[in-house]
């Protein structure tokens, strides 16, 4: 029996979201973005996303699982707010790695809390490092 095809899941909100993005396409390897609104979607998909899961992060019974499986998810942080949001959604979504990748000073309590598994804190846009963590 065939192994369904898993996707790393990415919030790509920011610059070095954009580039872990281009890597990824580069690299080849299976993802999916997350959008919360059109003109998200819109951007993601001019950046060179395929698959892209559009979901109102404020109505709770839209957060269907994907038809795909998920396995580890990057979420680039631009909001604390949108953040911690993605992250309830996206706990629900895998069992695997969750990372959040931030520039702010937002207490990494709160993500672990709510189902990070590593928080990551960086002040520039370079994140090639994040591709030896996928595993591919």
């Amino acid at each position: 029996m065939e192994k369904p095809q898993e996707f790393i899941l990415v919030s790509a909100q920011n610059k070095a979201g954009e580039e872990f993005v281009r890597q990824l396409i580069q690299k080849h390897v299976s993802f999916a973005a997350i959008a919360n609104n059109r003109a998200e979607q819109e951007r993601l998909r001019d950046l060179g996303c395929k698959h892209i899961i559009l979901i109102d992060t404020r109505d709770e019974q839209t957060w269907i699982i994907p038809e795909f499986s998920v396995s580890k998810v990057f979420l680039f942080e631009s909001s604390l707010n949108l953040c911690c949001r993605y992250l309830r959604i996206c706990r629900t979504w895998t069992a695997e790695s969750i990372y959040v990748i931030t520039h702010s000073s937002n207490p990494r309590l709160i993500y672990k809390g709510l189902g990070a598994d590593v928080v990551l804190h960086t002040n520039h846009r370079h994140v090639a490092f994040l591709i030896a963590s996928i595993g591919s």
